[in-house]
């Protein structure tokens, strides 16, 4: 079933937006921060939902364009403190579709992209549970090129790697950064602050240039945006220096350098 499109300014014959079913879960990704980055789609789904599970890292203008009567839950997850487990999510997702509740599962970046959507997307299809899936601008790349950092150039590279600093609980602890470093390609790392000694030691260890440009975007695409123009080497002292923490994006790689170029005349992105 379908009906019109409930997003005004949209020409008559733009296509209609999907019938949000009672008992259905939607994975919507909200993008990097800035509420302005959402999706038509994931705008839609705001609009139609009854009921919202949402992460830690979603801007509260994102969720103040929700129904007016729609349930908010958070179920955010931060490091270091208090959180739900995954389970109990998952579980908290099935409960309340079998109950006929519109569910919009919340994830910052896209729901696929390091952030769990293929696991309680699994966990919904063994329960039986319709589900869609609404990818969203993922955090790594749009933070990235927001701050004049391309994840590709024709001069840099031919390939990019998305990677993350945490490893799930039974992994191990690391990445084998040192084959990552050998590749040769830029690297663009999510939840890595907490582990970026590590890291630079494991690109080290693997003889990459110790000038190797590397830029942190903290809390990209948000008022509060910091962005940190470092090397290899210095990396790590240069966050300590400037007091940057979680949540934020890691850039190692030639294209890390042309941010500053880039910027000089880019119009500010978080105005």
């Amino acid at each position: 079933m379908k009906h019109e499109t409930t997003v005004p300014g949209l020409p008559s014959d733009f296509p209609s937006f999907p019938d949000f079913a009672p008992g259905e879960v939607w994975l919507v990704g909200a993008g990097p921060g800035d509420p302005r980055l959402l999706t038509l789609m994931a705008l839609h789904a705001l609009r139609e939902a009854d009921t919202i599970i949402h992460d830690a890292l979603i801007a509260p203008g994102a969720l103040g364009l929700a129904c007016p009567d729609a349930t908010i839950r958070s179920v955010g997850k931060r490091g270091g403190q208090p959180s739900p487990q995954q389970s109990e999510i998952t579980e908290q997702l099935i409960g309340l579709a079998r109950q006929g509740r519109k569910v919009l599962r919340l994830k910052g970046g896209d729901p696929f992209v390091f952030g769990r959507g293929g696991e309680e997307a699994s966990a919904l299809a063994d329960a039986g549970i319709p589900f869609r899936i609404v990818p969203g601008l993922t955090s790594g790349l749009a933070g990235a090129a927001l701050a004049g950092i391309p994840a590709t150039t024709r001069d840099t590279n031919h390939a990019v790697i998305l990677a993350t600093g945490y490893r799930a609980e039974g992994h191990p602890d690391e990445q084998d950064w040192e084959a990552i470093a050998r590749t040769g390609q830029p690297v663009i790392l999510y939840m890595a602050m907490a582990r970026l000694e590590g890291i630079v030691a494991g690109f080290l260890r693997a003889d990459a240039d110790p000038q190797l440009p590397v830029a942190i975007v903290a809390s990209a695409t948000l008022p509060d945006e910091r962005i940190v123009e470092t090397s290899l080497s210095s990396a790590v002292e240069d966050v300590r220096t400037n007091e940057i923490g979680a949540p934020a994006i890691v850039v190692i790689g030639h294209n890390a350098k042309l941010g500053q170029t880039l910027r000089a005349a880019l119009v500010d992105a978080v105005p």
